[in-house]
């Protein structure tokens, strides 16, 4: 299993900036793939943006140009920077891990975060 913790989230101002960490810890191979997903109240759950350990991104439309994923796989800690933050933006933002685990490795499971608080406002 892995667990994830995420941190860095609180209160920005439209056209500020926050970035957020998720580090993974527990009984795996390797981390295949991790990312970052936000939901509001009422509102669907929805990818931001994903990472494989390889260092391929993925983004989410609404967030191109603005956020950027990045990785540390030595730490197994993942990163979004979110820059030009938009009151559209305020969700709770959950980590996400694919991982690979077994001996031989040959389990792939996920796993989630409880999230952090974003919020945008003035």
């Amino acid at each position: 299993q892995v667990q994830l913790v995420e941190s860095g989230g609180g209160l920005g101002q439209p056209g500020g900036s926050l970035r957020l960490s998720c580090a993974a810890s527990g009984n795996f191979f390797s981390i295949l793939r991790m990312g970052w997903y936000r939901q509001a109240p009422g509102m669907q759950r929805e990818l931001v943006a994903t990472i494989t350990s390889g260092g391929s991104t993925n983004y989410a439309d609404s967030v191109k140009g603005r956020f950027t994923i990045s990785r540390d796989n030595a730490k197994n800690t993942v990163y979004l920077q979110m820059n030009s933050l938009k009151p559209e933006d305020t969700a709770r933002y959950l980590c996400n891990t694919l991982y690979l685990r077994g001996d031989p490795p040959h389990i792939s499971l996920t796993s989630w975060g409880q999230g952090t608080q974003v919020t945008v406002s003035p």
